[in-house]
């Protein structure tokens, strides 16, 4: 077999290499025409392939000398991105078409999901480097897409410089292990590590987490995450706040367990101090914000943390389940959350302070319950899916059978109740404190309301329904 037909084996990423033709040639032959409501809905039917195609997939693939791979588990990774990234779409369509770049946007976001799609599949460091960055600079240029801001200009510096730094220290850090290893295929690795292991190699690997840590906005690699989604537009912060962080979870996990899995006892301890810093830091700064989307990225922050649990536990089968059951679910209930942020600002003359949503449930009952919803699934509350993501993600840390295990599950069960707390300021905003000027009543656009219905279900059924765990479960 030649190298050229190995491409052809790439279907989720060949799909949105058309997808990214489509809407460009779009884009250009419609660039004078006065009214283009037709090209929001043909980006939302052009993501349609993208989700289905990936699980269609069901053989593993190997090719380019295994730098290239797909499993049917990696293919529900990428269907359940494809999935949230439609949502962005369908909730994004008025305020990208108040913007003079529509285009341009969904080309953007199209072009950092192919980067996530080639760095979850990526066998080879190069190859996941490479799809790091391809994810990595696009989401730099729709940071700073509302140009008339100057805190979007700035939200995108910080972003950029930040992004730059931590991209070469992870490279760093994996030319050592490529000096030590002298290869840097994700098998060879692998195999080629044996105990004990040399200090220069554990330096290795804490350079390459630390890149890995900025995408997932773990502490103490989380400074940039509050004014970058202060200042990004909301849709944008919406994007960041959940794809991005779902792909390089999972990209970390699988590296974690099948790349240096054999160094357990010394990466596990910086997993331990890392997710008990991510989920108190955050549950606590969170507390102080009177800015919503920076509220929302603390607890960003500390939703990564909990996310990472998963990573602690020692079944490959568990741990991939929990944190993909967590990310669908995360997806879903943060995606509500900044929907409702961007119709708010959209009728609010741009502000998002917490104070401005006193008295919402007076005017906007709708929106007040629907927000209401997607916060209690995100701090976890019963009935509602965020409570079985988090019962999942401590099933499968407490598998590890460690003390230290267990103590760092008791932490994070212990800050899901300062959670709630700091949850609860947004929820007693909306129905208990009274405004002299609340919030006017007012109607959401369509996309908004079919972007609240998908969320909402979602946040009802995933929880309920126990196929949808079973069929991750059965996919890794």
């Amino acid at each position: 077999m030649n190298t050229y037909s190995d491409f052809f084996y790439m279907i989720p990423e060949a799909i949105l290499v058309a997808v990214l033709v489509i809407l460009f040639i779009a884009d250009f032959v419609s660039a004078k025409s006065n009214c283009r409501k037709w090209f929001n809905p043909l980006a939302c039917v052009l993501m349609l392939p993208v989700i289905i195609a990936p699980l269609l997939l069901t053989d593993e693939i190997h090719v380019f000398g295994d730098m290239y791979r797909n499993t049917y588990g990696v293919g529900i990774v990428k269907a359940i991105l494809a999935a949230g990234t439609l949502i962005v779409f369908i909730q994004s369509k008025v305020w990208a078409e108040k913007s003079d770049k529509e285009g341009e946007f969904y080309m953007l976001i199209v072009s950092t999901l192919l980067g996530m799609f080639v760095m979850l599949s990526s066998g080879h460091f190069l190859i996941f480097f490479l799809g790091l960055e391809m994810a990595s600079v696009p989401m730099a240029t729709v940071v700073a897409f509302d140009k008339y801001r100057k805190e979007s200009a700035e939200a995108a510096a910080k972003y950029i410089l930040t992004a730059t730094f931590s991209s070469g220290v992870m490279l760093y850090g994996i030319s050592f292990i490529y000096g030590l290893c002298g290869t840097m295929y994700f098998n060879d690795i692998a195999a080629s590590l044996s105990s004990p292991f040399q200090p220069i190699l554990i330096l290795g690997f804490v350079f390459f987490f630390s890149g890995l840590g900025f995408k997932l906005s773990l502490v103490p690699f989380h400074f940039w995450t509050a004014d970058t989604y202060q200042g990004a537009p909301t849709t944008v912060t919406g994007y960041l706040s959940v794809i991005s962080k779902g792909a390089a979870a999972y990209t970390l996990l699988i590296i974690l367990f099948h790349v240096f899995g054999s160094m357990r006892e010394q990466w596990q301890w910086l997993m331990y101090i890392v997710i008990v810093l991510s989920i108190t830091i955050a549950n606590l700064f969170a507390i102080r914000q009177s800015e919503l989307k920076r509220f929302m990225a603390f607890s960003s922050i500390s939703q990564a943390g909990y996310i990472m649990l998963a990573a602690v536990g020692t079944d490959w089968n568990l741990s991939a389940t929990s944190l993909l059951y967590y990310v669908l679910i995360y997806i879903v209930a943060n995606m509500a959350v900044f929907t409702i942020i961007a119709v708010v600002e959209q009728n609010n003359g741009g502000r998002t302070n917490i104070d401005d949503y006193d008295g919402l449930y007076q005017t906007n009952p709708k929106l007040a319950f629907l927000l209401t919803l997607a916060l209690f699934s995100l701090a976890g509350i019963p009935p509602f899916a965020g409570m079985f993501s988090k019962f999942f993600v401590f099933m499968a840390a407490a598998k590890a059978g460690t003390s230290w295990a267990y103590a760092v599950v008791f932490i994070a069960l212990i800050n899901t109740v300062v959670s709630l707390y700091y949850y609860l300021l947004v929820v007693k905003a909306m129905y208990i404190k009274k405004s002299d000027s609340p919030l006017p009543a007012f109607k959401s656009d369509c996309n908004t309301k079919v972007a609240l219905a998908i969320c909402t279900i979602g946040i009802a059924l995933f929880g309920i329904c126990s196929y949808f765990y079973e069929w991750i479960s059965a996919s890794v």
